[in-house]
């Protein structure tokens, strides 16, 4: 968490846009509460985001590698600045560059081709129950299937982006499952060549939430403490997302938020609220200098105005077929990552996450497993130009 200093000197010297008088306000908000300084902390945040894609569309530098590189660096210090400690509600993806549109509603259609994605994540493999001996991990099952199409309208063609989710999530005795639609309005944007497209979406979504559980007390009869909920319970409810996701060949940023109305799941003597959660990802694909070869850095960072969550990771691909990397987790994990292009577009990537808080000494940890199965393609195909020898047909 950050101290007054460090918010004083971030205003001053590195946002460089805040008074005397509003940095000593920041000061006396500390003082007056930790919640206001977390506020601040998610503003400084919001603010650094768009003022590095601000500058990073201004500058017009998108195949530049060493301003590339600078950029990524200016967002990873960015994040560190003004992020906290670990939390989750929401699934943790390790693998999150290969599906965006999992937290991101304005990603829908960005890839122009259809794309079928499936996720399977085991986190924290070792946690069980000490009296049942039942596994208590979180463990996450997500399909999406997103697509572009386009409406005619005054003989204009306008862009869209159609998408749907289907998601399972797994912690101890809740199962939260949820099923949505998602929906982006997508326009050009950039500059000449590198221009690429901007998507504005909105998701939809149910919500069930179950809660399974079997109580051990010691006088066997749990039901006198009204503060205990049922052994068996559930909730069904609503929600909304949005998102905004810009793409150009070879960089992507994108902000979104879920959870938007907070619904209230209520049990049988308890409730079970979910909050909103924000989320900002940023990457990019960097030629090196054996053609064969590209490093593709990324970033993403998510809070839920308590406590904020950060990632970096970096994949080298060899050939477009094969790739493999790792990631750093802020104050949580360290990540290594494979994958390959199968064929016909089908790929498969698969993570580990060795995780180095105190969590991996209270448990007998066997770190956390991630599978993506992806798959694009395009109903519509380029027609093949043929071509003859035979003097028969000149």
């Amino acid at each position: 968490m950050l101290n007054i200093n460090d918010v004083s000197v971030f205003c001053k010297k590195k946002l460089n846009f805040f008074s005397k008088n509003e940095t000593f306000c920041i000061k006396n908000q500390y003082k007056q509460s930790i919640k206001n300084v977390k506020k601040i902390n998610f503003f400084l945040f919001v603010n650094n985001f768009f003022s590095y894609f601000t500058f990073f569309f201004k500058s017009r530098i998108f195949y530049n590698r060493i301003r590339m590189i600078r950029i990524l660096l200016i967002f990873l210090c960015g994040f560190i600045t003004v992020f906290e400690i670990v939390g989750q509600q929401d699934p943790q993806y390790s693998q999150y560059m290969f599906n965006q549109f999992a937290v991101n509603p304005g990603s829908a259609g960005s890839n122009e081709a259809i794309c079928i994605n499936g996720v399977h994540r085991s986190q924290w493999v070792g946690i069980t129950d000490v009296n049942s001996g039942l596994k208590g991990h979180p463990v996450t099952y997500a399909f999406t299937v997103n697509a572009p199409f386009t409406i005619n309208v005054k003989e204009k063609a306008t862009l869209h982006g159609f998408g749907v989710t289907v998601m399972s999530d797994q912690i101890g005795f809740n199962q939260n499952i949820s099923a949505g639609l998602s929906y982006a309005y997508r326009m050009n944007l950039g500059f000449g060549d590198n221009a690429g497209r901007l998507g504005i979406g909105v998701s939809g979504m149910v919500l069930n939430n179950a809660f399974n559980a079997q109580w051990h007390t010691p006088n066997g009869r749990w039901e006198e403490d009204p503060n205990i909920p049922a052994e068996n319970a559930s909730d069904v409810g609503f929600d909304m997302g949005f998102g905004i996701f810009y793409r150009a060949e070879r960089v992507y940023v994108g902000v979104s938020a879920t959870h938007l109305f907070e619904p209230t799941l209520s049990y049988e003597r308890a409730n079970y609220r979910m909050r909103r959660h924000y989320y900002a990802t940023a990457g990019c694909t960097l030629p090196l200098q054996n053609p064969a070869w590209e490093a593709s850095p990324s970033l993403m960072a998510y809070s839920d105005m308590v406590s904020t969550q950060f990632t970096a990771n970096i994949n080298f691909i060899y050939n477009k077929r094969v790739w493999g990397g790792v990631g750093y987790r802020l104050n949580d994990a360290i990540i290594a990552m494979i994958g390959f292009d199968l064929f016909n577009g089908v790929k498969i990537g698969y993570s580990f996450d060795y995780t180095y808080t105190n969590l991996r000494n209270s448990f007998t940890l066997g770190g956390s497993h991630e599978i993506v199965v992806g798959y694009c393609f395009n109903l519509i195909r380029d027609k093949v130009v043929r071509k003859y020898k035979s003097v028969r047909f000149l």
